[in-house]
């Protein structure tokens, strides 16, 4: 039997064979600006598509449930609409690696159109009048239905704000539809300017800063928003075989993604539960700041993918970002390279959500004990590299590395280490929080009384001022979720038991305050900036809520007025 339905305007069949919308939409179908990112446990948004003009997950969407019904994807959006919302996502840098953003824009176009046709938020002046002219009442209400609509998703990267930034630009714009590159032509193929609501700037430049603040190489244009960032499951080769671990060390090979999990027998995450604790102790001593860290999960929506032709390169599974270091030991090239000789064919790698959170490398928790002159002992899971990292700012701390039960470590981790111990140290001063990073940026954090989180950062010559800005919001919302709610619960034997990607404790929309971005000088050679901006906000955080010697804090972040 098959199924019918209308696909961003045309008809299609497929067969109804049990599968996902999802599976049906990027494996039969060819649409690749659905994106999946839980593998399906319809928990992170990356999938959304419209559903007769309804925003829904298609990953846990079953096909035969949209039998005769209109399916909209990021890919049927009128294209005067799609480049408005790229353009003011690129604009306001509420997209770096561009993974989750396809299915946050259906869905904030699906907002947009349902609070214009019933009037409950009505549209503020055009951009540059808002400040002096839009009604606050009204500019709060609609903010406020953005992050309720953003509780379906999840990113990693962006922090919130700019994504609601972006959706300012659209929805006080006149005409929605008209795409800025109407008005201001030059935007061609092989150009290094990006246009956009907020000038012309240089893509080269822009990508240059994301590159440093990423860690990997990245580009910075409109197109990125919309998903086409050179993710490696999205230019896999079709026929490709595809392989998936077997969850007994080896890999399960199919011809469909299907196939190869129901070979694996993939079973679906389930959050547990088990506690999260703190998995070091103390050290022994009489100590005048205490810190005790725990099992922190990356996090980012790409799961590990790569794809090879046999005696060819398999492609890289960082794409357009550097997943937080977390990526850096990924082992779906090497697989896909074997696995394509061994098969004489094409070969698919892939990491389910599970699977990720199961062999994918965690921050090392620690255990530390300072005097009030910075002395101390730092106890951490034993790590390749975490000493260098310690030392690297602390180079006077007594550092012992300890076996401890549970998933693997890495030292190239967001700040992995150094954080730890340059935030220890801020802490003993009265404050601000300042942070030199051994990059040689600088960066000072304070939680104002009204919540609000100002930061100001000096890492060398910008280069693009709204890419930088986007990083270090990224890395204000990453600390205060590392300080105050995210965790892993970890088995006695040190088995993963939190698998669905909400039990990991990353902050909603709808929990995030606002962040307030500052660049100071020296000029200079540009260095990374956002990861001195990561440890700062963790410290001033920390420090707004009175130094409790465990995290995460399970408390949220008030003002210090």
């Amino acid at each position: 039997m098959t199924i019918q339905f209308e696909l961003n305007g045309r008809q299609v069949d497929v067969d109804d064979d049990g599968r996902s919308l999802l599976d049906v939409l990027r494996e039969d179908l060819g649409d690749r600006t659905v994106k999946d990112g839980c593998s399906p446990q319809g928990q992170c948004g990356c999938c959304t598509v419209l559903v007769d003009g309804t925003p829904r997950v298609s990953c846990v969407t079953p096909a035969r449930r949209v039998s005769g019904r209109r399916i909209t994807t990021l890919a049927g959006l009128e294209p005067r609409r799609r480049d408005a919302w790229a353009d003011a996502f690129c604009s306001t840098g509420a997209s770096q690696c561009g993974f989750c953003t396809p299915g946050i824009i259906v869905r904030l176009d699906g907002l947009a159109t349902k609070l214009d046709e019933s009037g409950a938020a009505e549209p503020a002046p055009p951009a540059a009048s808002v400040a002096a002219d839009a009604d606050a009442d009204a500019v709060t209400a609609r903010h406020q239905a953005v992050a309720r609509a953003l509780q379906a998703h999840l990113c990693r990267c962006t922090g919130w704000q700019t994504i609601v930034e972006a959706y300012d630009l659209v929805a006080t714009t006149d005409d929605r539809s008209a795409a800025v590159h109407d008005a201001v032509p030059g935007d061609g193929a092989g150009s290094d300017v990006i246009l956009s609501h907020r000038g012309s700037r240089s893509r080269g430049a822009a990508g240059r800063r994301a590159t440093i603040e990423g860690g990997a190489d990245q580009h910075v244009d409109p197109s990125v928003a919309l998903g086409d960032a050179g993710f490696a499951d999205d230019r896999a080769p079709d026929g490709a075989l595809v392989a998936v671990p077997d969850g007994r060390g080896g890999w399960a090979v199919a011809e469909t993604l299907a196939g190869a999990r129901a070979v694996a027998g993939k079973v679906q995450g389930r959050r547990t539960t088990v506690e999260s604790e703190p998995p070091i102790e103390v050290p022994e001593g009489t100590w005048d700041r205490v810190l005790q860290t725990s099992w922190v999960e990356p996090a980012y929506l790409e799961t590990d993918a790569s794809w090879c032709r046999p005696g060819g390169e398999p492609a890289t599974p960082l794409a357009n970002g550097g997943a937080f270091g977390a990526k850096a030991a990924s082992p779906v090239q090497q697989v896909a390279r074997e696995l394509a000789d061994v098969h004489g064919r094409a070969v698919r790698v892939l990491l389910a959500r599970e699977d990720s959170v199961r062999l994918g490398p965690k921050r090392p928790p620690l255990a530390a004990g300072l005097r009030a002159d910075g002395s101390g002992t730092v106890h951490v899971a034993r790590t390749a590299g975490i000493l260098e990292a310690v030392a690297s700012v602390a180079p006077h701390l007594d550092v012992v590395e300890i076996d401890v039960a549970g998933p693997p470590t890495s030292a190239t981790l967001r700040a992995a280490g150094w954080a730890e111990a340059a935030l220890l140290l801020a802490s003993l001063d009265e404050g601000p929080d300042t942070i030199t990073s051994p990059a040689g940026a600088r960066a000072a954090a304070t939680i104002t009384s009204d919540g609000t989180i100002a930061v100001s950062v000096a890492c060398g010559e910008p280069l693009d001022e709204v890419v930088l800005r986007s990083y270090c919001i990224g890395a204000a919302h990453m600390a205060l979720g590392w300080v105050t709610s995210e965790s892993l619960a970890v088995d006695a034997d040190g088995v993963v038991q939190d698998l669905t990607i909400r039990s990991f404790g990353i902050l909603r929309a709808v929990d995030m305050p606002a962040v307030a971005v500052t660049f100071d000088g020296p000029d200079g050679p540009p260095v990374n900036g956002s990861d001195a901006v990561f440890a700062a906000v963790a410290a001033a955080v920390w420090r707004s809520q009175g130094h409790p010697p465990a995290w995460p804090t399970g408390r949220p972040l008030t003002g210090r007025g």
